[in-house]
Parts: structure tokens; sequence; C-alpha cells
């Protein structure tokens, strides 16, 4: 009888790990599949952004839009595309590049998910080639799988 307890015990403990190995796994599996998902969004984004493709652009961002930028204040999607308007009409060309191993995605449990990175952009002034590094958060909003941020943190300018 000793024996078939220790016996017992001994297969709820390799059947409980087991199962939280499992479950780890599947976890990791879905973690990596929104890490990929993001990070193609986040390509798509800015590829629309560098051949300053504004009206592709807007259908990245839902309408009530907050975008908050550490010198520029709480912006609006009018004011936004406004901003990106003027940013492309200027006498250079402005190109943004992620730093990719920044990046970051963290899932927002019934919601989405959270990308954090660090980005650069890039542009010829005066002959001399200008580079801004920048850190950002964006939180987009998965609505039936059709993902559009939502709420963008623009910093460290």
């Amino acid at each position: 009888m000793k024996n078939l307890i220790i016996l017992f015990l001994s297969f709820s403990i390799y059947s409980t790990a087991l199962a939280q190995s499992q479950t780890e796994k599947k976890a990791l599996v879905i973690e990596k599949q929104l890490f990929e998902k993001v990070a193609k969004l986040d390509s798509s984004l800015f590829a629309a952004y560098n051949s300053k493709n504004l009206d592709l652009m807007k259908t990245y961002f839902t309408k009530d839009l907050e975008w908050y930028q550490d010198n520029g204040g709480l912006i609006d999607f009018e004011k936004v595309f406004e901003n990106f308007n003027s940013i492309f009409n200027r006498d250079y060309d402005l190109k943004r590049n992620l730093i990719k191993e920044s990046l970051e995605v963290h899932p927002i449990e019934g919601y989405g998910a959270i990308e954090i990175g660090k980005h650069q952009f890039k542009h010829i002034e005066n002959g001399k080639l200008e580079i801004g590094t920048f850190k950002f958060l964006m939180i987009w909003k998965n609505d039936n799988g059709n993902w559009k941020i939502s709420r963008v943190v623009s910093y460290d300018h």
C-alpha cells in the first residue's frame, strides 16, 4: 500500500509538472506570435510613414487617439495628422528606423498589446546627416483582429 501511495504521488507530481511545462510552452508561443504581429504592424505603419502615405497611416490609428508627447503635450487624432502632414511637406525626407533590439511587446488581456521601444529619425540638413533617437510606447487595440493604435507616448526628445 505504501508503494502504491508513493507511486500515485510521483505520478501526480509528474503530471502537474508536465501540464505546467505544456502551459508555459503554449504561453511562449502566444507571446512570440503577439511579438511578431506587433512588429509586423510597426513595420507596415512606418513603411507608410517613410513613403509619406498619410492616408494609409491614418488606418493604423483609432479616431479617439491620444498622443502624449514630452515636448508637445497631449495631441488628438486631427492634430497628429496635421503634424505628420507638416513633416511630409518639409524640404528634406525624414525617415524612421526601429532599433530592433529595443522592441518589447506585452499583452493587455482583453484589449491588445503594449509596444515599447526606441527608434531613430534621420534626415540630411545643410549637407549633414541628422539622427535623433527617441523612446516610445504604443497601445495597440485589437478589435476583432483589426489592430489599431489608441494611445502613444513619445518621449526622451
